[in-house]
């Protein structure tokens, strides 16, 4: 008969199917700090050897790492998903840019139709908890600020679509956006009139989330990134337009 005995399971176990879990699921996210060994144990309900067996398995497989005098923390296993050659590459031309532009495209219109099906309500207070903060770095005026907001409200979309492959994939994106791989997104910030159309994109994603309404979220999504596209290639053609003038008005000053 196919059958086997059952076995109780070792508590390790237990605490590293739950931290794979967080993990996967996104709620611990790469480089988080992870509570001291004392205090997980009492949340965990384990003593500190089972933990420490835990912990020691999850740093063998990298999911987390120590690091001197400061801790336990979540694995940068995003960080892998681009060599640093192909980072390289990617920054230095032009056309891996837009396509990076065209996937975001896709897949974030995907996972706003997700969200606004899949999510649930406090999904979506998240998202609009993120806009509202939009709202006020918008009056601010900071770039900085705003561009960080920015990445948090698509993230939050990612999240809400409750898809982890997508999520983590998306996740990778995002990190290199914020380091400055594809391009400056501070620089998208720091035009009124550009400003002013990214907030009035980002209330109508929110606002066909909120509502529930998959089509609108997913129009509204594909209109912030075409547009996003649009005035990025304005952005690199004045930028090729100055470089063009800089080099005439030397010439000239040479003339004289």
């Amino acid at each position: 008969m196919p059958f086997q005995r059952i076995e109780a399971e070792k508590l390790s176990h237990s605490v590293v199917r739950q931290i794979e879990q967080l993990i996967l699921r996104g709620i611990l996210r790469p480089g988080e700090r992870l509570p001291s060994e004392r205090e997980l144990s009492e949340r965990l309900g384990v003593s500190r050897p089972s933990l420490r067996e835990a912990i020691a398995e999850l740093q063998d497989r990298g999911l987390l790492a120590t690091r001197a005098g400061a801790g336990i923390y979540v694995a940068d296993v995003l960080g892998s998903a681009f060599s640093p050659a192909l980072i390289r590459l990617i920054s230095s031309h032009d056309e891996a840019v837009f396509d990076y532009i065209a996937f975001r495209r896709d897949l974030e219109a995907i996972a706003a139709e997700r969200a606004a099906v899949q999510g649930s309500d406090t999904d979506l207070k998240v998202i609009d908890t993120i806009f509202r903060k939009m709202e006020a770095a918008h009056k601010k005026r900071n770039p900085a600020d705003e561009a960080e907001l920015d990445a948090e409200f698509h993230l939050a979309i990612l999240e809400a679509s409750h898809n982890v492959i997508l999520l983590h994939m998306m996740r990778s994106i995002f990190d290199l956006l914020k380091q400055g791989v594809f391009f400056n997104r501070q620089r998208m910030f720091k035009s009124r009139t550009t400003r002013d159309l990214l907030l009035d994109h980002h209330r109508a994603i929110n606002a066909a989330l909120q509502a529930r309404d998959a089509p609108a979220a997913r129009a509204a999504v594909m209109e912030h990134l075409s547009y996003v596209e649009s005035r990025l290639g304005e952005l690199r053609r004045a930028e090729k337009n100055e470089e063009i003038a800089r080099l005439r008005y030397a010439h000239e000053q040479e003339r004289d």
